[in-house]
């Protein structure tokens, strides 16, 4: 991810899951410190300042959603078909998305 890439915001962690908003990169990869912080909810104990394992990137808001994007909804969206995002066993990181997609998702969540 680069300064300046545009991206979905996905809440992963709620029923259901769901895209919020568009945001930006503002600040590219660096060592994600909390992976390395032994009281961290996230530590990682193979994380070391050489290896650090996990890369984290700073994001800021550009607009929210008019209406979340949820994942049932996605899946439910033949025009969507083959976006990462969705495919079985696929686990939410950093993932590409087409711009194709990217409109779609846009237009779901009434922003065109």
């Amino acid at each position: 991810m680069k300064i300046g890439d545009i991206v979905l915001f996905y809440h992963s962690n709620t029923k259901p899951p769901h895209i919020a908003g568009i945001a930006r990169v503002c600040k590219e990869g660096y060592p994600d410190f909390t992976a390395q912080d032994s009281s961290s909810k996230y530590f990682d104990p193979k994380a070391t300042p050489e290896n650090p394992r996990w890369v984290m990137v700073d994001i800021e808001a550009i607009e929210p959603m008019s209406d979340i994007v949820t994942l049932p909804d996605m899946r439910g969206n033949p025009a969507l078909e083959g976006m990462t995002l969705l495919a079985k066993g696929s686990r939410l990181s950093v993932q590409p998305v087409s711009a194709e997609h990217f409109a779609i998702v846009r237009r779901m969540g009434g922003l065109e």
